[in-house]
């Protein structure tokens, strides 16, 4: 995809009605609530005929159908080969009598309660983008117990928005670091269920109320929804969401459990593929349990990834993780050059730096593997790749992950910085004062 631009458009199947736009559209498919799946289409794809929109849905049904019927297993299990594909042909989708029935059932909204969960929200000097952060938590469904909002500025800069939501709880943190702030969040908080979300997304009206429902409906400790795009106006937008990936495309619910964590184990076991942390909860015990986020990761420390290293401790304690994306939040990705590759770089950065934290709390040989086999693998054949194909922007963007590689690559030898791990346990829950 070489277009610069992409309009991102909501389509509701059972409407049967894409519109008659043919500017190029990321097209994001809904039953009613239920969120389906995406398609990117330029001008001369669009607009979609009755007979694509009846076969997308069959398509979609399928994957849904297996995914959230017990009696064809769901929920599905994450495995090293990728995610299960749906046992249910297309043609037997098509002819199911019960299809538009299942899809039905499937969308209804949740109305679970949400008072039993604290939100919390990090900022840093995103005035704009919290305010309407803020508002999309405002209009929830189901309102969540409390909101926090944990200002992560020097000077408390967000006081000032967090003042027009009057039954939000503002907290100062003005030590710098994403995972500071958030162990601040997990301290002051008062509910079992914490969810987390960033300042730069916007929450769809049922994200609690689906918190909610899915740790109500199943026994779970850690949870994690999708993430959508908000807008792809610009070609940084666009190769973060097409190129890079965005924050996953998966559609159908997920358990990440002990078979995942061991079949990936040996090249540094996949957490990051469980989710984003942008869109993603956990009971207070998980926390009693393998103790708070790494302070040595995260935005403002080492990079990022304090939110996968944090699984990996809990799939590793014989701990799981469900993936549902009927909670959905949309995010806004970088929109200019500069601040992707910075992005870009601080991710590979924080990345590496989990894979040595990780290596040295397990000793799990397989993270030193990714570091010095895997990644350097995966930089040589994505060059190559960019030099033949594209597309045009790729090699800036690799350039910027190189150089995170070798950012993180001094990690190895901070012997200090390798000693200062983070309790886990009951050691975290009585140094760092978890509220029980």
């Amino acid at each position: 995809m070489t277009t610069e631009r992409f309009e991102v458009r909501h389509v509701d199947l059972a409407a049967a009605d894409s519109g008659s736009d043919r500017e190029p559209a990321l097209s994001i498919f809904w039953w009613k609530d239920l969120p389906l799946g995406a398609r990117a289409s330029l001008e001369d794809e669009l607009p979609y005929g009755t007979s694509q929109l009846r076969q997308l849905t069959a398509e979609y049904a399928a994957a849904q159908l297996e995914a959230r019927s017990i009696g064809l297993g769901a929920p599905l299990r994450a495995s090293y080969e990728g995610w299960p594909k749906p046992a249910l042909s297309l043609e037997a989708a098509l002819e199911a009598e019960n299809l538009v029935e299942a899809l039905e059932a499937f969308a209804t909204p949740s109305s679970a309660p949400a008072h039993n969960i604290s939100v919390v929200i990090c900022t840093r000097d995103r005035g704009p983008a919290l305010s309407k952060c803020l508002s999309s938590l405002a209009a929830q469904r189901s309102a969540p117990g409390e909101v926090v909002i944990v200002d992560n500025s020097q000077d408390g800069n967000a006081r000032d928005v967090c003042g027009q939501f009057p039954d939000f709880r503002y907290v100062h943190e003005p030590h710098a670091g994403l995972s500071r702030a958030r162990n601040t969040g997990v301290q002051t908080s008062r509910f079992d269920i914490i969810a987390f979300t960033d300042d730069d997304v916007e929450a769809h009206p049922g994200w609690t109320a689906e918190i909610a429902r899915a740790f109500a409906e199943r026994d779970v400790e850690a949870f994690t929804g999708l993430v959508l795009p908000a807008r792809l106006d610009t070609a940084a937008q666009c190769c973060f969401q097409f190129t890079m990936g965005g924050f996953g495309s998966t559609f159908v619910p997920l358990v990440f459990d002990g078979r995942f964590f061991e079949e990936t184990r040996p090249s540094g076991a996949h957490v990051w593929k469980i989710g984003a942390g942008a869109n993603m909860a956990f009971r207070r015990s998980v926390f009693e349990r393998v103790g708070l986020f790494d302070e040595r990761l995260g935005a403002g420390a080492a990079g990022c990834s304090e939110d996968s290293e944090l699984w990996y401790r809990l799939l590793a304690a014989g701990g799981a993780c469900l993936y549902e994306p009927r909670a959905v939040v949309f995010h806004h990705h970088r929109s200019d050059w500069p601040g992707l590759k910075r992005q870009i770089r601080a991710y590979m950065k924080g990345h590496v730096a989990a894979l040595v934290t990780q290596r040295d709390n397990f000793g799990d040989r397989g993270n030193i593997v990714r570091i010095g086999k895997q990644l350097p693998v995966y930089f040589a054949k994505t060059f190559v790749k960019a030099l033949l194909e594209g597309p045009p922007g790729r090699l800036g963007i690799l350039a910027a992950e190189v150089q995170g590689w070798l950012a993180g690559l001094q990690f190895l030898l901070r012997f200090g910085w390798r000693m200062r791990r983070t309790p886990m346990g009951a050691a975290a829950t009585a140094e760092k004062g978890i509220p029980r």
